[in-house]
């Protein structure tokens, strides 16, 4: 069979982004235009013919124009089998002719969520005729072509160029696949907006929609394939970011950047996070930018090396002129101002990126994991421990300084990968230890390079020493808690519950340490 030539289109669009330009070269390969609207007007205004479809099917718009392509004469153009003897005889019977091209983007309901629009005004936006409009024309894709996407319109006219006015199926069933993926991520946006609405965090049915934002050259290993795709969502961080320079963002470094600009939103104060392989290995708040960056690489110095470094404060000239002397693959902040940008000018293969904004740590958001046959889908970590939270479960109380310090260390402790131990002084985390098996191995860990770090920076003893110490969950054990004591830490922070924490308090209680429970949990796999 003859591929279709394009005789009659169907143009209905929210997003006029090309349009008059297409419509033109349409209406010059001799093709009837059909239109609704805000479309219609905007062809007109420009000069070309086009056909109202109330005019084209004798039926008026209606109901403030919730009804204006839903008629057969619409649909049935739409899905009329071409060379098929009984749908052609009630085609001609019906007075229906074919309609060959159907160009039609959606009432923007996820931009009207996305602003905070009433519920009703949401309601409005819910385009009931454009899916509808898509989903036949994708069907009936081997007479059909269906554009739903503005990027698609240069490959429409290269082809009728190519063809003399016609369309190849290979490219009516992309245009068809991608119609069906645009639909389905509107249906998600509203099926998800809607639960939200409804308070109901686990609907019986979810969907997921999102967006190919761009190609990776490949996955975490080179062998593995992957892509980005964004939701739409307004969160400002590494999905949404503007990148200033350098080379194409990888697989790791997006999961990467990700979590240190999570954990940097953590603090009101200027903070800054290195982070290596999702977890950090220096965090710090100071004074200022430059303060903080010093003293958050000087926890561990080695692991820094080609690390990703998260602020969250606007990065100035003097904090990017020390960055640049470390190999690093991003960095990430709201903004950067033009002595920063030209600090890093040089650095041709260093990605820089800008967000606008901090993401909000106490925001009530999903998030979603795929297993083998399904997703794991959970509220956010947005839990946070105050000072009127601590129980002080030890016979010595905490200072000031270490009651600070605490919080400091067990909110970093949150965003390091279970188990995860955190030792801290002043604000400044001073030893790490991420992602073991054993609690014990992880206290070891840290203060093991705190005691290196001390030894290339000619200290005399390691930072750990006075620090105070923070673990995500229960000491299961006294034992972790003893290495913590070892290694010089004064003071404990965790969530207590484990069927021996009156053995981990005795331990506390003859080392001389304070203790406090939070009753909050923060396991991070």
């Amino acid at each position: 069979m003859d591929e279709p030539v394009i005789r009659r289109a169907l143009i209905s669009v929210s997003d006029k982004t090309g349009l008059i330009d297409f419509a033109k070269f349409l209406v010059a390969r001799g093709v009837e235009l059909l239109s609704t609207g805000g479309s219609a007007k905007a062809l007109r205004d420009a000069g070309l013919p086009v056909i109202e479809v109330s005019d084209h099917t004798g039926f008026p718009e209606m109901l403030d124009g919730r009804v204006k392509t839903l008629h057969p004469k619409i649909h049935g153009g739409i899905l009329g089998i071409r060379g098929n003897a009984s749908h052609e005889a009630a085609m001609a019977a019906h007075g229906i002719a074919p309609i060959d091209l159907v160009v039609v983007n959606l009432y923007p309901f996820e931009a009207t969520v996305a602003k905070g629009a009433p519920f009703e005004d949401c309601i409005e936006n819910i385009d009931i005729g454009g899916p509808a409009l898509i989903r036949a024309a994708a069907k009936n894709h081997d007479h059909v072509a269906v554009v739903v996407d503005v990027a698609d319109y240069q490959a429409v006219r290269d082809e009728m160029t190519e063809t003399g006015g016609a369309t190849t199926k290979a490219l009516r069933r992309r245009l068809a696949a991608t119609a069906y993926a645009r639909t389905g991520a509107y249906d998600a946006a509203i099926s998800g907006w809607f639960a939200g609405q409804l308070g109901d965090a686990f609907p019986r049915r979810i969907a997921v929609g999102a967006e190919l934002k761009q190609s990776l050259r490949y996955g975490e290993n080179p062998h593995q394939a992957a892509a980005l795709y964004v939701t739409g969502a307004v969160r400002p961080g590494v999905a949404s970011a503007h990148q200033l320079q350098g080379k194409e963002l990888s697989f790791n470094n997006i999961n990467d950047t990700d979590a240190a600009f999570e954990l940097v939103a953590e603090f009101d104060v200027p903070a800054v996070a290195i982070i290596k392989h999702a977890n950090p290995c220096g965090v710090a708040t100071g004074e200022s930018m430059l303060d903080a960056y010093a003293k958050a690489l000087s926890c561990d110095p080695v692991s820094a090396f080609g690390g990703i470094i998260a602020l969250n404060r606007p990065l100035d000239g003097p904090t990017a002129a020390e960055i640049a002397k470390l190999f690093t693959e991003v960095v990430i902040a709201p903004e950067a101002d033009e002595a920063a940008r030209a600090a890093f000018a040089a650095k041709k293969n260093l990605r820089l990126l800008v967000t606008g904004g901090l993401p909000d740590p106490a925001e009530k958001a999903m998030t979603l994991r795929s297993i083998a046959g399904g997703y794991l889908l959970q509220s956010r970590d947005s839990g946070r421990v105050a000072m009127a939270d601590l129980k002080v479960v030890t016979k010595r109380q905490p200072t000031e300084q270490e009651l600070a310090d605490l919080l400091f260390a067990f909110r970093v402790c949150k965003h390091v990968k279970s188990n995860a131990i955190v030792y801290a002084k002043k604000g400044v985390t001073v030893g790490i230890g991420a992602g073991q098996m054993s609690r014990v191995d992880s206290s070891r860990i840290a203060a093991w390079k705190s005691r290196e770090a001390a030894e290339k920076a000619g200290l005399t003893q390691p930072e750990t020493v006075g620090s105070v110490v923070a673990s995500d969950a229960f000491f299961p054990f006294a034992d972790g808690l003893l290495a913590a004591a070892e290694a010089g830490a004064t003071a404990v922070i965790q969530p207590g519950g484990s069927m021996r924490d009156a053995e981990v308090i005795a331990a506390a209680d003859q080392a001389g340490l304070a203790m406090v429970f939070t009753g909050m949990r923060h396991f991070r796999h």
